[in-house]
Parts: structure tokens; C-alpha cells; sequence
């Protein structure tokens, strides 16, 4: 595949900066670092498109925070003039990356997504007998920098640019030359792009029928279940020797069993949520009666907080469970 060049240019124009400022502050309009961004926008860009133009771009000062659900996770909340850069990068290189993915690669891609990839499950949990999940232990703070900068260069060969995804990518270590940052829009298209190598080996030398990924989450189908637990295997060889990741015990089982995958339970014919999405809702929903009841929240602010909990839970079927908490 020919390298995409002539990019750097496109990331410093000044309609792309501006562009970036407007995705940044998407639905953080009241947060006071943007506003005080907003104040001296016209600044702020001609100062961001001089640090670019001249290379001496300021990144890596980050505000970590810990997060426990789904998970216990570390959050680097970047600064928000580091955000409009991200934003200024993804917006030029966006259609790059995506060239790389493979059709049934669901994360941070535009038109796909959690609920399109747990469609795409459902309908394979019908077709086969057999599944095989897999996922990476600790996989941001596991990823390569020398190996992704390699692949990074297979696809850019602007040099400037190449130097930029460097400097960002080296902002941040797990262990020595080793991590990306949880937060950061770069971080989860370079994390996207990292496993896609993988999924080119799937469908060049595996030979199984069916697979998706979902970030780190892979799962393969099979109808034969020697079959699939000896193509796993080899998949997960080649992660582990290429890409130098460790995969997780493998969870091979009957369709009829109930693929966990992205907080749900994929069944041939229905959606469960499983038990730890089941105990967040209930809690969360806990909160939200009690914020409203005690005038923490406004009916507006509850409804914002609420619906997309709702709607998490109607993907699955699950009515009585939603009719047990709204009663």
C-alpha cells in the first residue's frame, strides 16, 4: 500500500486548527479551561500553528486521575490546547488509518461502533457452534512505541509528521518505551491501528470463517471446535511474538453458552447484560434518584445522566430488569 505524504501542511492550515478547536470543546463549553482557550482562540491558534510550523510543540503534560468502573483504570486528561492539537492531527490523518481497518474492526471508526459489533456477534453466535474470545492483558500500557512507530512509518512518510507522532507517542511510558495514554483521541487511533496488523494476519493466513475485534476484544468463530482451539493458538503466537502482547487465558465455548463481550451476553437469538453491567446500572441508578430527590440535579440534568443508561440496557433483553429498578 502506497505511504500517505503531504499531510503536515494539511494539519497546520488554519481551518483545520479551527476545525479541531470545534470538535475539542464539544460538550465542554463550561469547562474553564476552555473558556479561557475560547477568550484568546485567535492566539491560541496562530500560537499552535507556529509551534507545528516550527516543530517546537509542547505535549506529555497530563493530569492523571484513576477511574474504577468498568474497570480500575488510570486516566492522562491531556490539557486542552493538547486536544486541539489531537483533534487537528485525527482530523487529516483519520482517513489513513481507516484504510488500514478491516471491515468488521469496530472501534473508534465512524459508522461502527459498540452496537454494530454486538450485531455482528449476534448474528455469528446463530451461524456457529463454537466461539474463542480474546483480549490483551493490560493492552495501552502494553503497546510497543519502537514497534508502532515502525508501523506508523509503513503508512505516513512525511517526516514531520512522522517526528510528531513520535514526540507524542514518547509523552508517555507504562514501563521504559512502553504505553499510551488512556484518554488522549491519538492514543485510541494508534491503539486501534496497532491490533489491525493482527487482523490483516487473521484474514491473509487463518483461514477461519468469521471474527471481529472491538479494540482489544477479538473473537473468532468456528463450527468445528478442534479447529478453532488449534487457529487460536496460532493467532495468538503471532501477537504475542509480533506484536510482544500477552493475551489472556482464552475463553473457547459453545455459542449455546454466551459470548461475554462489551459488558453484554451474546446468546443465538438474544442480548443479556452481564452481571457487572447489571450491578453498575442498578447503582448508578441508585445515584441519579437520590441527586434528584436531594436537588443535586435539575429534571434536565437527571434525563441527560439517565438516558443513556437506559439506553444501554435496551439493547439488551432485559425488560424486567428495567421495570424491577423503575418500579
Amino acid at each position: 500500500m502506497k505511504r500517505a505524504g503531504k499531510l503536515y501542511d494539511q494539519i497546520c492550515d488554519p481551518d483545520n486548527l479551527r476545525m479541531a478547536f470545534v470538535k475539542a470543546k464539544r460538550g465542554k463549553e463550561k469547562n474553564p479551561d476552555v473558556y479561557a482557550y475560547s477568550k484568546s482562540l485567535t492566539v491560541n491558534l496562530r500560537n499552535l500553528r507556529e509551534q507545528l510550523l516550527s516543530g517546537d510543540h509542547d505535549v506529555g503534560n497530563y493530569n492523571f486521575f484513576k477511574i474504577s468502573e468498568p474497570k480500575e483504570r488510570l486516566i492522562c486528561a491531556a490539557p486542552f490546547a493538547e486536544r486541539v492539537l489531537h483533534h487537528a492531527i485525527i482530523n487529516i490523518c483519520h482517513p489513513i488509518f481507516e484504510r488500514h481497518q478491516i471491515n468488521h474492526s469496530y472501534a473508534t471508526r465512524i459508522g461502527k461502533g459498540q452496537y454494530a459489533a454486538l450485531e455482528y456477534a449476534r448474528s455469528n453466535q446463530k451461524k456457529f457452534a463454537w466461539f474463542c474470545k480474546l483480549d490483551i492483558r493490560k493492552y495501552f500500557d502494553s503497546i510497543s512505541h519502537e514497534i508502532l512507530i515502525n508501523f506508523l512509518s509503513r503508512q505516513f512518510k512525511d517526516q514531520k509528521l512522522l517526528g510528531l507522532f513520535e514526540k507524542i507517542i514518547h509523552s508517555y511510558q507504562s514501563i521504559t518505551s512502553m504505553g499510551l495514554p488512556i484518554g488522549n483521541l491519538t492514543s485510541q487511533y494508534f491503539a486501534n491501528f496497532y491490533l489491525s496488523i493482527a487482523d490483516h494476519y487473521f484474514l491473509e493466513k487463518m483461514h477461519i470463517p468469521s471474527y471481529t475485534r472491538y479494540m482489544d476484544d477479538m473473537v473468532l468463530w468456528h463450527s468445528n471446535q478442534n479447529t478453532l482451539l488449534e487457529k487460536s493458538k496460532e493467532y495468538i503466537s503471532f501477537i504475542e511474538e509480533k506484536l510482544e502482547l500477552c493475551v489472556k487465558p482464552v475463553c473457547l465455548h459453545s455459542t449455546e453458552k454466551g459470548l461475554p463481550f462489551l459488558g453484554y451476553v451474546v446468546f443465538p437469538g438474544y442480548l443479556r447484560l452481564n452481571k457487572n453491567s447489571k450491578k453498575r446500572f442498578i447503582q448508578k441508578m441508585k445515584i441519579a434518584d437520590k441527586f434528584i430527590e436531594n436537588g443535586r440535579w435539575s429534571q434536565e440534568e437527571f434525563a441527560i445522566h439517565v438516558k443513556p443508561l437506559i439506553a444501554f440496557t435496551e439493547h439488551a433483553d432485559d425488560f424486567k430488569l428495567r421495570q424491577k429498578i423503575f418500579k
